[in-house]
């Protein structure tokens, strides 16, 4: 295991790894401007198979599920076409063409919905990524800063997978584990890729390594990812990782976890991930990704490193976005 740095070492780290003013004042791209055009070349050309692979879980709806974090409401349905004594015709229908259509509101920042976020989704005292002050996020306007519409374009790269479990023969990692830079080095070595400038990185745990099992057995998994979660035992990166991933240029990374290690390792930066990458460095972070089949279909093929693909809603004003990040081999 990796020496522990202590808390006043990741502090000063705010200032180590600070990308404020890198790339001009008025930057809001952050570590996106790693990412560039010869990057999206060369990811292209990783492409040979012609296999898209979703990293993202569906969004639930259902009431009672412990994933729900989504309320739907239909404004039509199919009731009502047909023609049913005492049930009036659907309101979205013209002679033989009627439609359903619904309303889905949710919160996406937490621990279940996979989504990213943009840098203005978090402050470290008063300030965001540059040196904003919070108050350009308002319950008005929304954020007037670092919003998630300056990913509009999408982000289009080399998406790099390090599994962790498959390189120490598990299936999952154990609850509040740390994975830290000699492990993630490790498992570099292991599957023979190196992570490097403009890269997208995403870290499997292994946390829904049961999840496509049967019907049964995915929800009992969901439920014992949902106590795990409530009991705020959740593995991730080891605040070390940060310089880690900052001399090596990554441009994002994501993971099957909320990115940060529960229960918090520092009492003075308990979300050293989300704080450093998103308020230091601009670095946008995915959330709760489904990795299990993308680390099998890396099994298969023998590789860990595709084209990825991740491209947020443009909800103006937004802090973030649902999202479903698509590995291409």
């Amino acid at each position: 295991m990796d020496e522990q740095p202590d808390e006043a070492e990741v502090l000063s780290w705010f200032d180590r790894l600070s990308n404020w003013g890198r790339w001009g004042r008025d930057d809001q791209a952050g570590t996106l401007n790693l990412i560039k055009p010869e990057h999206r070349v060369a990811a292209a050309q990783l492409v040979s198979e012609g296999r898209t692979v979703s990293c993202a879980r569906d969004i639930v709806t259902a009431y009672g599920h412990p994933e729900n974090s989504a309320q739907m409401y239909f404004v039509s349905t199919g009731q009502g076409v047909d023609p049913v004594e005492g049930v009036p015709a659907t309101a979205f229908g013209a002679g033989d063409v009627a439609a359903a259509v619904e309303h889905v509101g949710l919160v996406f920042h937490g621990l279940a919905v996979t989504h990213i976020d943009s840098p203005s989704h978090l402050f470290w005292k008063g300030r965001m990524y540059n040196d904003r002050p919070a108050g350009l996020v308002t319950s008005e306007f929304g954020a007037r800063w670092c919003a998630v519409t300056e990913m509009a374009n999408g982000v289009v790269g080399r998406g790099v997978l390090l599994d962790v479990p498959r390189a120490e023969g598990v299936d999952a990692l154990e609850p509040s584990r740390a994975v830290t830079p000699k492990e993630l080095a490790r498992c570099e070595s292991s599957q023979n890729t190196t992570v490097g400038e403009g890269d997208i990185v995403l870290l499997r745990t292994g946390r829904w390594h049961a999840s496509n099992a049967g019907d049964a057995e995915s929800r009992s998994v969901a439920e014992q990812n949902a106590s795990m979660m409530e009991q705020g035992r959740i593995p991730g990166w080891h605040a070390a990782c940060m310089p880690w991933l900052h001399e090596r240029g990554v441009a994002m990374i994501g993971a099957d976890v909320p990115q940060d290690v529960a229960p918090p390792t520092y009492d003075g930066m308990t979300g050293p991930i989300h704080t450093l990458g998103l308020v230091a460095m601009g670095m946008p972070l995915i959330d709760n990704c489904d990795l299990e089949e993308l680390a099998a279909t890396c099994a298969e093929l023998g590789r860990w490193e595709f084209q990825i693909v991740v491209t947020p809603l443009r909800i103006a004003g937004a802090t973030g976005s649902p999202v479903n990040p698509v590995a291409v081999f």
